[in-house]
């Protein structure tokens, strides 16, 4: 799939995409090879490779698995070959597709493979459950989740059968954007996922994985992926789980992300609802009782939000209000704040700030406290 993010590559990230593909070598070894490589990983891609993987580093492994390669460039290329076969796009930290709020995430990858068009920037959530929850809960879990897009929230989940697919669907039917985070590379779905991504890519959802192209589901992908699904959202919901369920690892993660964490109390007697009633108990999360409780943990009004399917705006938007987005955050700040981390005057401030309102990507709190959406 033709793509600028994914077809005119620096050579800073040819490098860490070949890097990435090697099985083994995560986050944190990749930021030790940039430590290794003065912050410049392209120096490693310019040298054969066996002359400085001697020295990295890398567990013996890797290094095995390294040394099988003779330059980074070549290996780059296959991954991109295969993701152009698998209609796959690439977008790395600090791109437009890449999650805004997993680049803070201390272990988060620093490149994306995924499959849709990521939308307008929005809040979102997380909503995670059992793959099979109490008789008559799943077109509870699908209704709930339509009513979170509707006020304009973004539905995160990891598209297994269950409680996660209902909110995808739920999502779907508001018309609102969805995402998915898989355990396997986009191009080995297992039947059920490579029956609903038609549907994610007819309708406004996005398919992601942090994968390379071939990597097959295992028992190690799952949990790790959890991270990701947390990690993109502003809070996570865990709607059913029991005490040994997958979606108690995403409540954890997102415990140590710092994200707010909310569960739905069950019926003691349903061992379906355990995991969150467990949660509760032990004050790990707060108890979601309605839609507004989760409008409520990712800080939003649906009267100010990006409307479900609405396109992004940031790509038409002023020199100057691209300037004064770059220095706004999910934390509220004030005019002189603004002005003072800009190159703006302040007539062309104030003129970028009303850009930014009317085109839904800020909000402004009274006492001209600005927040990015």
């Amino acid at each position: 799939m033709a793509d600028a993010e994914t077809d005119s590559l620096t050579a800073e990230q040819q490098a860490c995409l070949a890097l990435w593909a090697v099985p083994g070598l995560g986050p944190r070894t990749l930021a030790a090879l940039r430590v290794y490589a003065d912050e410049h990983l392209s120096s490693l891609a310019s040298t054969p490779v066996r002359d400085w993987v001697s020295e990295a580093p890398v567990s013996p492994q890797v290094r095995r698995r390294l040394l099988s390669v003779e330059r980074l460039g070549p290996l780059a290329e296959q991954v991109l070959e295969a993701c152009r076969a698998g209609e796959m796009r690439v977008t790395f930290a600090g791109q437009q597709a890449f999650p805004e709020r997993l680049r803070d995430v201390v272990d988060a990858p620093p490149v994306l493979f995924y499959r849709g068009q990521p939308g307008a920037p929005r809040r979102r959530v997380a909503m995670v459950g059992s793959r099979r929850p109490d008789q008559g809960f799943l077109p509870f879990a699908r209704a709930f989740a339509r009513q979170v897009a509707e006020g304009g929230v973004g539905v995160v989940s990891g598209a297994a059968v269950g409680v996660d697919r209902a909110c995808h669907w739920g999502a779907l039917d508001a018309g609102g954007e969805t995402w998915a985070f898989l355990g396997s590379a986009l191009d080995v779905l297992d039947p059920a996922q490579a029956g609903l991504l038609p549907h994610f890519l007819e309708r406004g959802g996005v398919f992601f994985s942090e994968l390379p192209p071939g990597v097959r589901a295992s028992t190690t992908t799952f949990p790790r992926r959890n991270r990701l699904i947390s990690g993109a959202s502003d809070a996570v919901l865990v709607l059913r789980a029991g005490v040994e369920s997958g979606s108690l690892y995403t409540a954890r993660a997102g415990r140590a992300q710092g994200r707010t964490v909310l569960a739905m109390p069950g019926d003691v007697r349903q061992g379906g609802a355990a995991g969150c009633n467990a949660l509760l108990r032990e004050g790990h999360a707060t108890a979601c009782l309605d839609v507004k409780d989760v409008w409520r943990a990712v800080g939003v009004d649906p009267g100010w939000m990006v409307a479900p399917g609405a396109e992004d705006a940031r790509a038409g938007l002023s020199v100057e209000a691209r300037g004064a987005y770059a220095v706004l955050d999910r934390i509220p700040r004030t005019f002189d704040e603004v002005l003072a981390g800009s190159t703006l005057t302040p007539a062309a401030l104030v003129g970028a700030l009303v850009e930014l309102e009317m085109t839904g990507l800020v909000i402004q709190h009274p006492g001209r406290l600005y927040e990015k959406i």
